[in-house]
């Protein structure tokens, strides 16, 4: 898939449930897979006593990664240009997460046409746990 010219304009989104009900399974998968092994991620007692949080919560690369798949189901394999984000909010185990991208400008730059997306991963609870900006070629 490719975003058209001629299909899409400013203001245009694209929304998508990214992670249903995020269990601890997937959270420490995520910290084998990264080699992240951080207490936060994956040693409860420790987050809790000592850091002060609720529970462990995801690594904010998983959540940028879920929304990276939106991405992509929206703008197609390797049209992306620049993805960044900042992380707003942990997500917690049980986290239901929904990314949007809004297109805000559509431009030229050497000669190829570009989508400047706007970027929100909103939780269950409506809360913004992922704020970014990314671009994507035009076909």
């Amino acid at each position: 898939m490719t975003l058209l010219l001629e299909e899409i304009k400013i203001g245009d989104s694209y929304q998508e449930e990214v992670c249903e009900n995020l269990s601890r399974t997937q959270i420490v998968m995520y910290a084998g897979s990264s080699g992240d092994y951080n207490p936060l991620h994956t040693d409860e007692i420790y987050t809790k006593e000592i850091a002060g949080y609720p529970s462990v919560f995801a690594h904010g690369m998983l959540s940028m990664g879920m929304t990276g798949k939106m991405l992509t189901n929206f703008v197609g394999d390797g049209n992306l240009t620049y993805y960044g984000v900042r992380f707003t909010a942990q997500v917690f185990p049980g986290a239901t997460l929904t990314a949007k991208a809004t297109i805000s400008d559509i431009r030229e730059e050497n000669g190829t046409k570009i989508a400047d997306l706007e970027i929100s991963t909103l939780d269950q609870d409506g809360v913004e746990v992922i704020k970014g900006k990314a671009s994507a070629k035009i076909g």
